[in-house]
């Protein structure tokens, strides 16, 4: 197969494989807010209380992730979650330890810039962004 070919097969399976990611990623975030939420997965620290910056943390995990999961708002939703999960990084665990591998915030990192990279390069395929955008093309004239 000549690059050209494998280039062109990669392009095409590109929005499925953001999607993927997309979907993971939403999977696990859920798995944080049901963690503050309702304790499960049983947390290895008490649950916070109503209304605390923590607890407030866990609706816009699972709320939000909820969103991104099913690609509805995923740009905006995207957006707030990444803004989230920096403020998370540098209030929770950049004051323990300089190191993210030794303060326990390389999550946080990784999910504030797999949500930055989504607000950019939108849901991908299997969402209702998605599904939306097609449908609203269906109606322009001359398509």
């Amino acid at each position: 197969m000549r690059t050209t070919e494998m280039t062109d097969t990669l392009d095409r399976w590109s929005p499925y494989a953001l999607a993927i990611l997309r979907i993971v990623t939403a999977l696990i975030y859920i798995e944080h807010g049901t963690q503050k939420l309702f304790g499960f997965p049983p947390p290895s620290s008490p649950m916070p209380p109503a209304f605390s910056l923590f607890w407030i943390g866990g609706v816009l995990e699972m709320v939000g992730g909820f969103l991104i999961l099913v690609g509805l708002f995923t740009r905006p939703v995207a957006f707030l979650l990444s803004g989230e999960m920096a403020v998370a990084y540098w209030m929770v665990h950049a004051p323990r330890n300089v190191f993210p591998a030794l303060n326990g915030g390389d999550a946080a990192i990784l999910y504030c810039f797999i949500f930055l990279f989504l607000v950019f390069a939108g849901p991908g395929a299997l969402s209702v962004d998605g599904a939306q955008r097609e449908r609203s093309r269906s109606w322009l004239p001359g398509r």
